[in-house]
């Protein structure tokens, strides 16, 4: 039996009893009111699947430009357009439409919805060029572009291990000349 099977009291307990350490001081109280002990689970867990996720793949494939640039700034009060097209499909398909026709009516909110916001933009720009001031950023990048601002420019060479010596002899000859003379302090450097 391994050592690190157990949990923390049972752990400290083996611990205890065979003289590898002595009692810590919160033992006895822990021994009083153990922690509680939760189920594990046998590695039979089940994949959480929601009623449009089937609807949210096929938009994923159709609309590949849609997903999220970054997954961690999702927010939970604005829904990303792929849970909002299966989300709308599902409540057409309650209302008593076939599933096709479902899809091709939300695809086509969609396409409506994202003209309406490239117009949009395209009026702020013009705005922006009569005010003579610089225009908002595009709500629409194409996958390029996309792709590039992901992208994160690669660290710059670490300077040279000679260089830096080279740096701290002149530092050293530095000091060395603004002291007085030759008695300068060089007890504190190390020569090479």
């Amino acid at each position: 039996m391994s050592w690190m099977k157990g949990d923390l009291l049972s752990k400290t307990r083996r611990l205890v009893g065979g003289l590898a350490t002595r009692e810590p001081v919160w033992l006895k109280a822990m021994e009083a009111s153990p922690p509680p002990v939760f189920p594990r689970s046998n590695g039979n867990l089940k994949k959480i699947v929601l009623p449009e996720d089937p609807y949210v793949r096929r938009f994923s494939r159709k609309h590949p430009e849609a997903k999220l640039v970054e997954p961690t700034k999702a927010s939970a009060f604005i829904p990303d357009p792929a849970r909002v097209y299966g989300c709308r499909v599902l409540e057409l398909t309650k209302n008593g439409i076939s599933e096709d026709d479902a899809m091709s009516v939300a695809n086509m909110e969609y396409l409506a919805e994202r003209k309406e916001k490239k117009k949009a933009y395209k009026r702020l720009k013009e705005l922006a060029v009569l005010q003579d001031k610089a225009p908002p950023p595009k709500p629409y990048l194409s996958t390029k572009k996309e792709m590039q601002t992901q992208e994160k420019k690669p660290p710059t060479d670490p300077p040279s291990v000679r260089r830096l010596v080279n740096q701290l002899k002149q530092q050293k000859d530095v000091l060395l000349q603004d002291k007085t003379g030759g008695s300068a302090n060089q007890d504190h450097w190390i020569d090479e």
